[in-house]
């Protein structure tokens, strides 16, 4: 095969490759330019299972060349077994193989080491037992559990410039969150990665150098994605994935699968399906044109339509019918509100950031038993109760999707049918989580949400909840910071100044002589 390789290489005046499995078969032979060589995407080639891909890589070099940096950036952001070069004499016969592999631990600075050149047919060892030895040493430095192997293992990436900087905190923070909605999508985060760089990269997001350390800490942590804390556009996603195995989504793509994990009701799944539709539309990339001519008929000769606007138009169509069908939700929600408005019944929602505790409130008010979980977006499905005050007031009570920083604008729009509850509330409970330590932020976040949701005018109830985890001076002084209660969810018998203050806001607006018009005219 050397032999062959090199004949070829001096003949065409180019590099030859070949990519080889772990049976010793060819998977791929791939024809390069003088100085280099390409490996395509490998996702349609069987892999071994392992943490490295199964394949070694061998090809020639014509000017005398060692292996390059460019060979070596393969070798690990591919996770190939092995990397190999055949220098080409001058008469076209091959000279030794230089090879070399990744290694478990940095050796001399070093995340590869070099094999002794050999010539090609006098090779006095198996690779196989190399990559075996080097599989091991991988699994042994960081065993993954049995249990764990079926979840996705992610490494999580921030990239901050000095235009997004907002100290040290901000930037803890947010990665705080973005490692609480993994855990909440069953996502085992492994590690977490933040850069700042003076500019984005606008191919990568961060710089070529660091992907690479990424890339073999993802091998040495067996990760199989990454989660990048920022939006990423399509040909970043393209730029990272065409060079690495390991899948690639951003925080907006985080939210939405969670959606789609908790969407219950037919009406939220709706919802999410239009929001992932939205987000995929313009991220479809272009296939082969020449491949993909498919329409044909009368009507359809000629150029022919792609498949990339076949895809486009069906979505686009798919959401045509999503939309008709949330505006006859959007109907029905409103027959059954109207209903409410004629026997005159005061209608409480109940906002806030996602966890601070909404659906565990409603539970214990109404004795229901909603889904309640400390995770962020455990309830996704707007709940209406009926609630009696101890004073004989009578109200309707919701539960509605929870805020966050930055929430997707395709979510947003998604969830218009469902944010529609908000504008026929009398009243506004603002549920705020007082343990976390930063319950400020968020206090900001869901009134700047409710401002551009145009729901500020509407009076707003502050609850300072699970005073139970929190010290109870920094719960009185907020108090009085935010004019708000203080309860804990899970206690009812601290429910008690809730109750008060809920009764004098809703008995203000009971007392108003154009209450009916109040209630009727939203």
């Amino acid at each position: 095969m050397a032999r062959s390789m090199a004949d070829i290489s001096h003949e065409t005046g180019r590099q030859v490759g070949v990519l080889i499995d772990r049976s010793g078969q060819v998977d791929l032979v791939i024809i390069g330019d003088a100085k280099q060589i390409v490996i395509p995407a490998l996702s349609g080639i069987r892999s071994s299972g392992g943490r490295l891909k199964g394949l070694r890589c061998i090809h020639t070099h014509l000017a005398d060349e060692n292996l390059t940096e460019d060979d070596l950036i393969d070798l690990l952001f591919l996770r190939l077994d092995l990397m190999g070069i055949i220098k080409v004499h001058a008469d076209g016969q091959p000279g030794k193989l230089y090879a070399t592999h990744l290694v478990p631990s940095p050796h001399a600075g070093k995340n590869w080491a070099f094999l002794d050149p050999i010539h090609p047919g006098q090779q006095s060892f198996g690779i196989d037992e190399l990559i075996t030895a080097l599989e091991e040493e991988f699994a042994r430095l960081q065993p993954v559990r049995a249990i764990d192997r079926e979840k996705d293992r992610a490494i999580l990436l921030s990239v901050i410039t000095p235009a997004q900087f907002k100290g040290r905190n901000h930037i803890q923070e947010s990665m705080d969150e973005l490692v609480e909605l993994a855990r909440s999508d069953d996502v085992i985060v492994l590690d977490r990665v933040i850069q700042q760089r003076k500019k984005i990269n606008p191919k990568f997001i961060l710089g070529k150098g660091k992907l690479a350390e990424i890339m073999l800490s993802a091998l040495r942590l067996n990760a199989n994605l990454l989660i990048f804390n920022q939006e990423l556009n399509p040909s970043q996603i393209r730029s990272i994935t065409d060079h690495t195995e390991l899948r690639v989504i951003d925080r907006t793509q985080l939210i939405l699968d969670i959606f789609a994990r908790r969407a219950l009701s037919r009406e939220g799944r709706l919802q999410i399906e239009m929001a992932q539709l939205k987000y995929m539309l313009p991220r479809l990339t272009k296939r082969d044109d020449a491949l993909s001519r498919l329409t044909g008929g009368i009507g359809g000769r000629g150029p022919g339509e792609t498949r990339l606007e076949i895809d486009r138009r069906r979505i686009n169509d798919r959401l045509a019918m999503l939309t008709k069908k949330l505006k006859k939700v959007s109907r029905e929600r409103y027959q059954r509100r109207s209903r409410r408005r004629k026997k005159g019944i005061p209608v409480i929602s109940l906002v806030g950031y996602t966890n601070a505790g909404k659906s565990t409130l409603l539970n214990t008010l109404t004795e229901s038993e909603i889904t309640a979980e400390d995770k962020l977006f455990a309830t996704l499905d707007p709940t209406s109760r009926r609630l009696r005050f101890p004073k004989d007031i009578e109200v309707i009570i919701t539960d509605t999707v929870g805020f966050i920083r930055n929430l997707p604008d395709e979510l947003l729009q998604a969830f218009r049918a469902t944010l529609e509850e908000l504008y026929e509330a009398d009243m506004l409970v603002h549920v705020i989580d007082i343990s976390n330590p930063r319950f400020a932020n968020q206090v900001s976040v869901v009134e700047n949400q409710l401002r551009d949701l145009e729901l500020d005018k509407i009076p707003c109830l502050k609850v300072l909840n699970k005073i139970d985890l929190a010290d109870m001076e920094l719960v009185e002084a907020q108090c009085r910071e935010y004019g708000a209660v203080a309860l804990s969810a899970l206690n009812p018998g601290t429910l008690g100044p809730f109750f008060e203050a809920a009764a004098k806001i809703i008995g203000s607006l009971v007392n108003l002589d154009h209450y009916e018009d109040h209630i009727s005219g939203r």
